[in-house]
């Protein structure tokens, strides 16, 4: 009888034990996958990434030209080799700079300083500047100058005014137009030739490169560049399986190569074969308990580990895109909104190393979540 009543001692603490583990786990389930509050790009936070830019684009030094040198002639300062494009340290920064005016322009005509945003505008965005910008990337030297970073920002602004219902930027387009060309005619030929994808989380990143080019491409109908992009894209990465997302990301990463070729390819395929390849590519995405930390960084003076706040708002980005219209990858716009929330207060009153470039970063970020 006594060896009963432990046995059945013993049955009720290892369930009453078991039980709590159980309410332990749900708790700490339920902590997990608390959601957190989506950030918001309003009238007020406008304002305040519009100074960013605005103090970066007229801003020549410090300048990194990455300029290669064909002689003593090619020795000039920044505003005379690129009279567009010359600030934020450098020329994407400074394209994704005017990107950014003209993107907060449009959804806040209302902006304290609109007059001014569209005079600085103007004036780097003129036909004689543009005309300079063309000069320069025909140069014997110059052929592969910002490829594909450069460019891909620089198709990003041409959409950015090509969707503006506005006069100015009629003109800006217009102005821009014969770069735009210029860019999309070296992509066209510059894909046939690349064998192997650039599968890093910086620069060269292969399928950031032709995400917003495909972007530029769909939104004005340029189908050699949209086919020019999908044939390389499928050819690079349709066959892509278990993208090892614990290896992410290196110290200085400001893309995703996982999450940047996740968003590529929802870009190009139909919903059910891009559910197909995302469920082998990063299955455990699909887990609705499936977390992400944010990069962590450690000294925001420090132009590379600056880099981690970028991809904080780069891969929030791609989450919003990877989960655009399925409702089973909903838990992924959480994952997105904790990465924004954790670097968008960091990037104001910034050291010049992250505030010449984040705030466009920060920008676009929060217009996908809105999508």
């Amino acid at each position: 009888m006594k060896k009963i009543i432990l046995l059945c001692s013993t049955f009720i603490i290892f369930n009453c034990n078991n039980a709590k583990g159980e309410k332990e786990e749900t708790i700490a389930l339920e902590k997990q996958i608390s959601v957190v509050k989506a950030p918001i790009l309003n009238l007020e936070q406008a304002n305040k990434l519009a100074e960013l830019p605005l103090h970066c684009i007229n801003e020549e030094y410090p300048n990194r030209l990455s300029q290669t040198l064909g002689s003593d002639e090619d020795l000039k300062p920044p505003t005379v080799l690129h009279p567009a494009f010359y600030g934020c340290f450098d020329w994407h920064s400074s394209v994704h700079g005017h990107w950014s005016l003209v993107s907060l322009l449009k959804q806040f005509p209302k902006l304290d300083r609109a007059g001014e945003i569209k005079d600085c505008l103007l004036k780097s965005i003129s036909k004689e500047n543009i005309e300079a910008e063309v000069a320069y990337f025909k140069g014997k030297h110059n052929k592969n100058y910002e490829r594909t970073y450069g460019w891909t920002w620089l198709l990003k602004l041409a959409e950015e005014l090509h969707t503006w219902d506005d006069e100015t930027a009629r003109v800006l387009e217009y102005n821009l137009q014969p770069l735009t060309d210029l860019i999309c005619e070296k992509y066209i030929q510059y894909l046939p030739k690349l064998n192997y994808a650039l599968r890093v989380g910086t620069h060269s990143n292969t399928a950031f490169g032709l995400s917003f080019a495909y972007d530029y491409a769909k939104t004005t109908n340029h189908e050699a560049l949209k086919t020019a992009i999908k044939d390389r894209a499928f050819f690079f990465f349709l066959n892509d399986k278990n993208c090892p997302m614990s290896w992410e990301p290196s110290g200085s990463d400001f893309l995703s190569p996982c999450l940047e070729e996740a968003a590529l390819m929802k870009r190009l395929l139909p919903k059910k074969e891009f559910k197909i390849w995302l469920s082998s590519f990063l299955p455990q995405l699909k887990d609705k308990n499936y977390n992400l930390e944010p990069g962590i960084v450690s000294d925001r003076t420090d132009g590379h580990l600056v880099h981690l706040d970028g991809l904080n708002f780069s891969r929030a980005w791609n989450l919003y895109e990877i989960s655009k219209g399925m409702p089973e990858y909903n838990h992924l716009k959480n994952i997105a909104n904790q990465h924004i929330n954790h670097s968008l207060p960091s990037i104001f009153g910034d050291d010049y190393m992250g505030g010449h470039w984040l705030g466009s970063f920060a920008i676009y970020a929060l217009n996908t979540s809105k999508l």
